[in-house]
């Protein structure tokens, strides 16, 4: 178990009677301990601002299904309580599982030929949101695990299974029952990692990790799209 950060500070009494006295008699200049110990804090802030969007492989099994469809990506910010450094980096907060495939309305569809009518698909969003506050707070210290290629915090709130990862998005196969928050960054996750590590470094014993996550105004319920993974709209009842 690391031990805490001691604060160190000097102090001094002018209490003549004391053997730390500091006036003009013998008394010196001596050190001594602040009972406060300090244990810093790494805040990672999910925003309901959207930044852009990301392709990310489905992996679902079908010839028809869409290879990769369009997520929505969102800023996120990292930051500590000692360097006060920032880094923004983008997240998704939309995890889609396929529904059903649909055929458009159209001409061939009025003419009876709707095999030869556009197909849809249609994935259903299973998200992770605060239901009460405007944002809500998490200590994912104990979440934590690594490896050479991918970090993840993976815990558990009212039921739903929550993660949030960075690696090579595109490698990780979506689990059913799990709402994901999959970092998005151009070294396949690494600069992320590479960021948590150097401040855990930094603050030389392990860290409060703090989640804070701001709830959306709206939120969809699903996503249609077309054969080539492509957002036609997004279904909010």
């Amino acid at each position: 178990m690391p031990f805490p950060e001691l604060n160190l500070s000097l102090g001094l009494t002018d209490n003549d009677g004391s053997i730390f006295y500091a006036g003009s008699g013998e008394g010196k200049v001596v050190v001594r301990t602040d009972s406060a110990l300090k244990k810093h804090t790494i805040s990672i802030t999910i925003s309901e601002q959207q930044v852009g969007i990301v392709n990310l492989k489905t992996h679902f099994e079908g010839a028809d299904i869409p290879a990769e469809i369009e997520i929505p990506t969102y800023q996120m910010i990292v930051t500590d309580d000692k360097t006060n450094e920032k880094e923004i980096y983008k997240v998704t907060r939309d995890t889609f599982f396929y529904k059903k495939q649909t055929t458009k309305k159209g001409l061939w569809s009025f003419l009876g030929l709707k095999f030869l009518a556009p197909k849809n698909f249609l994935f259903e969003n299973i998200p992770f949101e605060p239901l009460k506050e405007d944002m809500e707070i998490f200590d994912i210290s104990k979440y934590r695990k690594l490896n050479q290629e991918e970090l993840t915090y993976t815990f558990q709130k009212e039921g739903q299974n929550v993660q949030i990862y960075s690696g090579d998005i595109n490698r990780l196969k979506i689990e059913k029952g799990t709402s994901y928050f999959l970092i998005v960054d151009e070294k396949k996750g690494q600069r992320f990692i590479g960021d948590i590590l150097y401040r855990e470094k930094f603050l030389k014993i392990t860290p409060n990790v703090k989640l804070h996550i701001i709830k959306r105004k709206e939120v969809s319920k699903g996503m249609e799209t077309n054969k080539e993974g492509s957002t036609n709209r997004l279904v909010y009842i």
